[in-house]
């Protein structure tokens, strides 16, 4: 494991002369990488390793710096993230279209006080409470797939997981109408925001016939959220209430508080809130739920039933540990702890198909980061999938074993996982994203005996799923 040359190195001890920090090849007038950023994003960043440690390269005519060493990344996240704030070309391009919600607020007093309002959503007790409803959301889901039909199960995956997340958040009383909006509208979105990332900015900037597509797309995402908000207004007792008013109309009225707390979803905590959002804000706070839990988890499912499907041995003992849980009966909620053996293949396919390949932050001044001087400003580029396929930590890592996270093998592995991210702005979710996983994961196994892929999957590396099919 390498160590930052600076990390014995006091802060007011004058730095050694920063070494030349080398490019990466292949840069093209005006967009720089950004061409091999959209065509072939994960062996382009998987090649920046041998070029050293940190590694620059162009989006447009703007630097970044790719920290390639993951002792490196957690200096940044971690140890000297004070120095490396929330920001850069991916945040910046998210936060024009979805605002300041969590994952995109800048560092300081909003953040802290978003992230303690929102975090009790994300408790275990609190998630538990929504077990049962999402158990049985997902069972309708799949148990509405007719047998002997191919089906894609990209768009499937992603539309479970949009649907459990939906009566997570909102409650299991959503119109219909609102969630197939949202079932349709999100992976538009998600396709929409990656494009805005990795384009340089004056491109992101035209009236192109896709920037306003996505423009008007956010905006029929942002009506739906105030419907679904004003859903749970409607469900209290009097006219409904604006949102800065929900949590003082519920605080007056303790049977509506109740019937708003059975009803509702995770969301609730927030329109309760002592110290209430703006609507703008609600808004903000659910698209960032939605676009981090809907692409992640149906990405990662899609390719976890693709890896079943290659392995007999894999699937038997899914399988056999879920019979063990629970024997004939469904699924319940405090069954998905019985289930070990089914966390380590989520987790292994995360750690080989993760969907997060590209996160930025800024340096907030003029830093040295292993022996890189990185000027004020900068980007810099930091990649959970380049980490988990390091081959230090991960041998043969396009090998699918979901074994390295057994309790012998895997704390040797985990400094290089960073699919959640780690620090002060670690993803908030990742309890939520586990128990989600599990829950869809185990729900078809119980339901389809078997599946089978009809069509061949993609295996080259890319941050998108694959095309296989089930059942």
């Amino acid at each position: 494991m390498s160590t930052p040359a600076s990390s014995t190195t006091p802060m007011s001890t004058p730095a050694s002369p920063a070494a030349p920090t080398p490019a990466a090849p292949g840069a093209l007038p005006l967009i720089g990488h950004a061409l091999q950023l959209a065509r072939r994003p994960l062996p382009f960043m998987t090649s920046l390793r041998e070029h050293g440690s940190v590694v620059r390269i162009r989006i447009g005519p703007t630097p970044a710096f790719v920290v390639t060493d993951p002792a490196l990344t957690r200096k940044v996240l971690v140890t000297d993230s004070a120095h490396f704030v929330k920001g850069g070309k991916i945040i910046d391009a998210l936060r024009m279209f979805f605002g300041d919600g969590l994952a995109t607020v800048a560092d300081g007093e909003t953040h802290l006080r978003n992230r303690r309002l929102i975090q009790p959503m994300f408790n275990k007790a609190h998630i538990a409470d929504r077990g049962a409803a999402m158990i049985g959301q997902v069972r309708d889901v799949v148990t509405a797939w007719p047998a002997d039909v191919p089906r894609d199960v990209y768009a499937d995956m992603n539309e479970v997981a949009l649907s459990a997340f939906l009566v997570a958040l909102f409650g299991a009383n959503l119109p219909e109408h609102l969630e197939g909006e949202f079932v349709t509208l999100m992976p538009e979105i998600m396709k929409g925001a990656i494009r805005q990332t990795i384009l340089p900015p004056w491109i992101t900037r035209l009236p192109l016939p896709a920037n306003r597509a996505h423009a008007d797309r956010v905006a029929q995402l942002r009506t739906l959220i105030d419907q679904a908000i004003d859903h749970h207004a409607d469900r209290s007792p009097g006219p409904a209430p604006s949102a800065d008013t929900v949590s003082a109309d519920a605080r007056r009225c303790p049977h509506a508080a109740a019937r708003t707390k059975d009803q509702g979803g995770l969301f609730t905590t927030l329109l309760t809130a002592e110290d209430p959002l703006t609507r703008q804000q609600l808004q903000d706070e659910a698209i960032t739920l939605l676009t981090g839990a809907i692409e992640t988890t149906g990405t990662t499912l899609a390719w976890t039933l693709y890896e079943i499907t290659q392995s007999d041995e894999i699937q038997r003992r899914l399988r056999e540990e879920l019979t063990a849980a629970c024997g004939d009966r469904p699924l319940r909620y405090d069954d998905i702890a019985q289930l070990p053996y089914a966390r380590q293949v989520l987790q292994e396919t995360i750690r080989k198909y993760g969907p997060a390949w590209m996160v930025t932050r800024t340096a907030a001044r003029d830093i040295d980061l292993g022996g890189h001087r990185i000027p004020e400003g900068a980007d810099i580029v930091w990649s959970p999938y380049l980490h988990q396929h390091d081959t230090r930590y991960f041998p043969d890592p396009d090998t699918f074993d979901p074994d390295r996270w057994t309790a012998e093998r895997a704390p040797a592995a985990r400094g290089s996982f960073l699919a959640f991210g780690d620090g002060r702005r670690k993803c908030i979710g990742e309890n939520f994203a586990w128990a989600e996983l599990q829950i869809i994961l185990a729900s078809i196994l119980q339901t389809w005996p078997s599946f089978t892929l009809t069509s061949p999957a993609p295996l080259a590396r890319r941050p998108s799923s694959p095309s296989s099919r089930t059942p």
